[in-house]
């Protein structure tokens, strides 16, 4: 997962026309921990997004931009616009995360 730091560079990354996803997440979370103990794996089946990673308090205007109101939070963009939205309350399992993603339209 590629880190995200500043404003411009994660405007630019979700403008593009292929689908990426940016995870939102705190280093004082413990369910963003979690979900980097398993997230490794779903990343390489879900290649077909190419993947970010905010920390939220270092941006949180963008977090607040596109209601992001729990972490972690998985977004999917695409030509700027969020498709969808895996909000932290139901983002605590890989299968939760798996779900959400396989159920995403091509």
């Amino acid at each position: 997962m590629k880190p995200i730091t500043t404003a411009d560079h994660f405007n630019q990354i979700i403008g593009g026309d292929k689908p990426v996803i940016v995870k939102f997440q705190a280093g004082w979370c413990p369910d963003c921990t979690r979900m980097d103990m398993f997230i490794d794996p779903i990343v390489e089946e879900f290649n077909k997004y190419e993947w970010f990673d905010v920390n939220r308090d270092e941006l949180p205007e963008i977090a607040e931009q596109y209601e992001v109101m729990g972490i972690p939070s998985l977004l999917i963009f695409k030509n700027g616009s969020k498709t969808a939205h895996l909000h932290s309350a139901n983002a605590k399992s890989p299968e939760e995360v798996t779900e959400f993603l396989s159920s995403q339209p091509e």
